[in-house]
């Protein structure tokens, strides 16, 4: 079992992206090898965080989403890290982050590891971006600490609205049940089976999801069970209730893009954030554009978030 069958029914056909015209990541991409190789650890109450960090200039956080890891962001990396000094961890629970024993993992916590690690780093200010799970602790961070953050760049993504969205209760479920991490082992013995579920659920291109990728994102969900068995039970309730009233007095500018073919968050989810954020620069909708889209549209990303922070 696998993110298909956590967030989404069968009968899901693969949708078009303005004829496929977009790029998706080039043959000379960083790859899984040198991710690795440019993974660093920096230990915080929290934990042993896990990240990779490039570039120099004004930084930028990035947030990934579940069950993928900051390898999510290999691609911004490539385009971006030219002016930028581009910093992506592993969430806790996900990738290669080691939290410690009894480690809160709901998204506060979260907001509040990703926090310390920027101080940790000596990062003042930096814009932000996120993605899918992401997108919540990018929200508490703009309301509890807005005077840090320079910009907001969303994707699709948890908003009080859809938080967490109604399909990820399997998820829940089954980690209550001690189940959850069940559900890699098989994806990674069958990466064809994990293509056609994981991979056409989450992927507008599941044909391009690499065996090296797959390996990246689920072998440490499977190698850790009682840890990733926490991270499905942290996402029970929703972190965002009430933080309206705090992000509608928000100055960060905010810029909104939105994968239409997307079956786990709502399609209004984008419009609900252009109306909360007071600062927002708009919405820029991609057709037919699954969840995972960033990682598949660097050029996209990169183009949007160049964009955002010169205006």
């Amino acid at each position: 079992m696998n993110r298909r069958d956590f967030v989404v029914a069968a009968g899901m056909t693969t949708a078009m992206v303005a004829g496929r015209a977009l790029a998706a990541l080039p043959a000379d991409e960083t790859d899984a090898a040198a991710w690795n190789a440019a993974r660093r650890f920096v230990d915080l109450p929290q934990g042993r965080i896990a990240l990779v960090e490039r570039g120099k200039g004004p930084a930028v956080l990035f947030i990934h989403g579940f069950p993928l890891n900051s390898y999510q962001w290999r691609g911004a990396f490539d385009r971006l890290a030219g002016t930028r000094r581009c910093i992506a961890p592993d969430c806790m629970g996900l990738g290669y982050s080691e939290p410690r024993v009894g480690q809160d993992l709901h998204a506060p916590a979260q907001a509040a590891m990703l926090v310390a690690l920027m101080d940790r780093l000596g990062v003042g200010r930096f814009d932000v971006v996120a993605n899918d799970s992401g997108c919540a602790p990018a929200q508490l961070i703009v309301a509890d600490h807005g005077a840090r953050v320079r910009t907001l760049l969303l994707t699709n993504g948890d908003n009080e609205m859809d938080c967490p969205p109604a399909p990820v209760q399997k998820v829940i479920d089954d980690a209550k049940q001690e189940k959850f991490s069940g559900w890699f082992p098989p994806h990674l013995a069958d990466k064809a089976l994990c293509r056609k579920q994981l991979g056409a659920a989450c992927f507008t291109f599941p044909e391009r999801f690499a065996d090296a990728t797959i390996d990246m994102y689920l072998k440490p969900l499977a190698a850790n069970p009682a840890r990733t068995n926490a991270y499905g039970r942290a996402a029970e309730g929703n972190p965002l209730a009430g933080i309206a009233r705090k992000l509608n007095r928000s100055p960060v500018p905010v810029r909104i893009v939105w994968g239409t073919g997307d079956t786990v968050f709502k399609q209004d989810g984008s419009a609900y954030l252009d109306a909360l954020f007071p600062r927002s620069r708009g919405v820029r909708l991609v057709p037919g554009a699954k969840l995972f889209f960033p990682e598949e549209f660097p050029d996209l990303i990169a183009a949007e978030a160049r964009a955002l922070w010169q205006a």
